[in-house]
């Protein structure tokens, strides 16, 4: 059976380790390409686009995948519902791994959490919260901060942004996951007083909402886009195998 992962995530990276090398499996992992060096999965790795859910329907039929999962980040709703479309065409099974957000458990005692339904809205307001901001929303929305005069922002990514970009913005390259104590030092240097951020979930990237409640410093969590209806979801890459061994027939 050829179980195709689209991925890029530490989810989608653990999915493939969990099942790789398990008799009648061929896995094969599809990363966007939006990173420079992403961390390679076990087994079969592509890199690049379908041409939109037409194109994913070819690719699934062309190399005959028994199965989809569709492990992308939660913000990448796009390739979610191109998945969904290419998968009901084609006859595949899919299944969404998606990890379950931060705004699902809800903030901790001490959290200053302001929700904003688009970056755009979290820009607009930002300027009402603080100054001098860490940006972690990636570097393919800056543009929604570029009017953003009156603040100072630290953005954080992997790689260098590109394209329009808030005129007063210090870079900082970097994977996580982070720590704690990291996360609180550089708060304090870069004398932060607000943060923004995705409601990505995980524990890679959490420890900066930690450190922001311990420092008093409101955060800008902007909401997950909603994903395809009739779509079955699990929050783990283990409820990922316990699916495709059951639908297989295989097993750890």
């Amino acid at each position: 059976m050829h179980v195709l992962i689209l991925g890029g995530t530490t989810e989608a990276r653990r999915t493939a380790e969990l099942l790789h090398g398990l008799p009648g499996l061929r896995v094969t992992s599809s990363l966007a390409g939006r990173v420079a060096t992403p961390r390679l999965p076990p087994g079969e790795v592509r890199v690049g686009g379908f041409g939109g859910a037409e194109g994913l329907a070819r690719w699934l039929r062309e190399h005959g995948v028994g199965l989809l999962i569709d492990a992308t980040h939660p913000f990448a709703s796009t390739i979610s519902f191109n998945a969904a479309e290419a998968a009901a065409t084609a006859h595949v099974p899919l299944l969404a791994l998606r990890r379950p957000g931060w705004v699902d458990a809800g903030p901790a005692a001490g959290d200053d959490w302001h929700p904003a339904g688009s970056l755009e809205e979290a820009a607009a307001i930002l300027p009402e919260l603080g100054r001098r901001a860490f940006l972690t929303t990636g570097r393919m929305g800056l543009a929604a901060f570029a009017g953003c005069d009156g603040v100072w922002f630290l953005m954080r990514s992997v790689d260098p942004p590109q394209g329009p970009r808030p005129a007063r913005m210090e870079v900082l390259l970097d994977r996580g996951p982070f720590t704690l104590e990291g996360e609180r030092e550089l708060l304090a240097r870069h004398r932060v007083d607000v943060l923004v951020t995705k409601d990505s979930g995980g524990a890679a990237t959490a420890p900066k909402l930690v450190a922001a409640r311990e420092a008093g410093v409101p955060v800008v969590v902007v909401r997950r886009p909603g994903g395809p209806e009739g779509v079955r979801v699990v929050g783990d890459p283990e409820g990922a195998v316990e699916w495709v061994a059951r639908l297989v027939g295989c097993g750890p």
